[in-house]
């Protein structure tokens, strides 16, 4: 994905966080790619603090992100980049605290699914926030998207696994 609009250096912080680390960039399927790139993270924090340092992580980085957000909203003019990917970052991870075994590849594979579908679907109420054009709708409708991921990722794990 071409940067248009963004004049500042390559290694701005707004840049490298709001496309956690440049995977936004990748010219197709950003959002799928950023929400790949989110799960290493996941499962480093996971693994090194628990469950409890992956919600600590989420609310930081989304408070990050709306700040980063919000900078490269305003240097690009865009409303709603599709590079910018630090909110399914957020959504990622929110899914993945409904993660019961972390040595499991697969539960990985499902948070990914379950966190995509619902970020690309955008039912009730994530449209909500979708319509809103601005950091806060842009973080907010993978918040949203990840707690609805998160409710389909522990009914499967109870019911089905």
């Amino acid at each position: 994905m071409a940067l248009t609009n963004w004049n500042k250096s390559f290694f701005h912080p707004s840049l490298m966080i709001s496309t956690w680390f440049y995977s936004g960039l990748i010219p197709f399927a950003p959002g799928t790619f950023g929400s790949i790139a989110a799960l290493p993270f996941a499962w480093l924090i996971i693994e090194n603090a628990g469950i409890f340092g992956l919600v600590n992580a989420a609310l930081i980085v989304f408070v990050i992100g709306l700040m980063t957000t919000t900078a490269y909203i305003k240097e690009t003019g865009k409303e709603d980049p599709g590079e910018v990917v630090v909110d399914e970052v957020v959504g990622q991870w929110i899914v993945c605290l409904a993660i019961v075994d972390n040595q499991h590849p697969g539960q990985y594979i499902l948070a990914l699914l379950a966190f995509r579908i619902f970020d690309i679907m955008k039912p009730w109420p994530i449209n909500i926030f979708d319509r809103r054009h601005d950091a806060y709708g842009v973080m907010m409708d993978d918040v949203i998207a990840g707690i609805m991921g998160a409710a389909v990722l522990l009914a499967v794990n109870h019911y089905v696994l």
